[in-house]
């Protein structure tokens, strides 16, 4: 696909080279969110087209996407949100989640591995830190990346950690085990969150490569495989006093934010699953006795397979772009300053993410099974790795289960009660 500039072409574009393309429009998946946004995505294309490309074999072959994300890097798609005064390309939010839908087209894991890094990103844009987001802006500028190091595994209860953070001399040392580290191995800096000696809540972000550093590729989820999201050990760490976040706390739409990369990624794995399924009756050649054409292609049961699948998916994606407008909302109240707006505006976003989960999720994971009834017994052969649509999406489904979601929508429309505004794991 090829995208244009100022306003959305109704009509195929040219490369450079001749060939002509479609564009986003034409193939149905409908306009972009934002006037300018087929042309900021044009940037990115060819690097997602060639993350696609590889993606089956890298799952077949377990094959971590170190050389993928750092294509990305290198055409500054990790600067993003940053304004093009700070070295950025000034994204709106819908317009960074409509990316993020593309990318995840080419390989979710990918985009689970940048999860952290363009939260972080928010949490520079929104602290009231000037000397913290002088300190981070220019490296996130020069394509530093940010991985995670929050979530803990065992003993630590809800809502506090092992991982401590202990003052010494001019800076801190830092011990503790984290999981889920996703894309902290791919990262140059990893942002964690730990307590201090007094078991207060505290924020830094450490280099990957410090002394006493451990990064390990232990996941082995049968979904999100290549998203490195294992163990992170951290053992002595000196911290230097400018690493620590003068606030604990995240930007105002954090939890929503989170939870919508996911479904973004929900959805682009819909529509790689929409592409594919298309792709491969295209290709059929063998037909069954039973069945309703000479050619798989104008089988109508067939066909009506693969419409499904592809409903499934622009629903999804459009779902996903309509609650990013309520983030963007949040976004805006804050920087005109109007706090109590912002504050009202973060509570929608995280009832109008709420309410997109169950629906998201239902409709990804029927399209990626449903996709094997329009094929035969071939389609599950491992080369194609089919089943990875699938796989990925069960995956990111579970986190933050979306069994509580639908509790949690129901409350605020009948009790106005607002949503959590944090999630946390650990032993009652």
């Amino acid at each position: 696909m090829s995208f244009g500039m100022s306003a959305p072409r109704s009509a195929s574009a040219d490369r450079q080279d001749g060939t002509t393309v479609m564009t986003q429009i034409q193939t149905g998946w409908g306009a972009g969110p934002s006037a300018r946004y087929e042309d900021l995505a044009e940037r990115f294309r060819p690097v997602f087209r060639e993350i696609r490309a590889g993606a089956p074999a890298r799952d077949h072959e377990r094959r971590l996407p170190h050389a993928e994300l750092a294509a990305l890097k290198e055409a500054s798609f990790t600067t993003l949100r940053l304004p093009p005064g700070e070295g950025g390309h000034g994204a709106s939010l819908p317009e960074l989640f409509g990316l993020l839908i593309e990318l995840s087209v080419g390989d979710p894991n990918v985009t689970n591995a940048l999860r952290a890094h363009f939260g972080f990103t928010e949490d520079v844009l929104n602290s009231p830190h000037p000397d913290w987001r002088s300190q981070w802006l220019p490296r996130i500028a020069a394509r530093q990346t940010v991985g995670s190091g929050v979530s803990e595994t065992g003993a630590a209860k809800v809502g506090s950690f092992d991982t401590v953070l202990k003052r010494r001399g001019d800076g801190y040392i830092l011990d503790g085990t984290k999981f889920y580290t996703t894309g902290s191995l791919f990262a140059d800096w990893i942002h964690l969150a730990a307590v201090d000696e007094a078991g207060q809540p505290i924020g830094a972000a450490v280099p990957r490569l410090a002394t006493g550093v451990e990064v390990l590729d232990d996941w082995d989820g049968f979904g999100q495989a290549l998203t490195a999201s294992g163990t992170a050990k951290f053992t002595g760490v000196a911290v230097e006093a400018a690493w620590v976040n003068p606030d604990p706390g995240r930007f105002r739409y954090a939890v929503a934010f989170y939870q919508l990369v996911h479904l973004a990624t929900l959805a682009g794995i819909g529509r790689a699953a929409a592409g594919d399924v298309a792709r491969l009756v295209a290709e059929r050649t063998r037909v069954y006795s039973h069945g309703n054409a000479a050619r798989t292609a104008d089988d109508p049961q067939v066909l009506q397979v693969v419409g499904r699948v592809r409903g499934a998916a622009y629903a999804a994606g459009a779902i996903v772009l309509k609650a990013a407008e309520a983030l963007q909302r949040v976004w805006e109240a804050d920087r005109a300053g109007d706090g109590e707006e912002a504050a009202v505006a973060a509570t929608v976003a995280d009832v109008e993410v709420n309410q997109a989960v169950t629906v998201v999720t239902g409709l990804v994971l029927d399209a990626t099974t449903q996709l094997f009834d329009a094929l035969g017994a071939s389609s599950t052969r491992r080369g194609l790795a089919l089943d990875r649509h699938w796989r990925n999406a069960r995956t990111i489904a579970t986190h933050n289960p979306r069994i509580y979601r639908d509790r949690t929508v129901g409350d605020f429309a009948v009790n106005g009660t607002a949503p959590p505004r944090q999630y946390r794991v650990g032993q009652a």
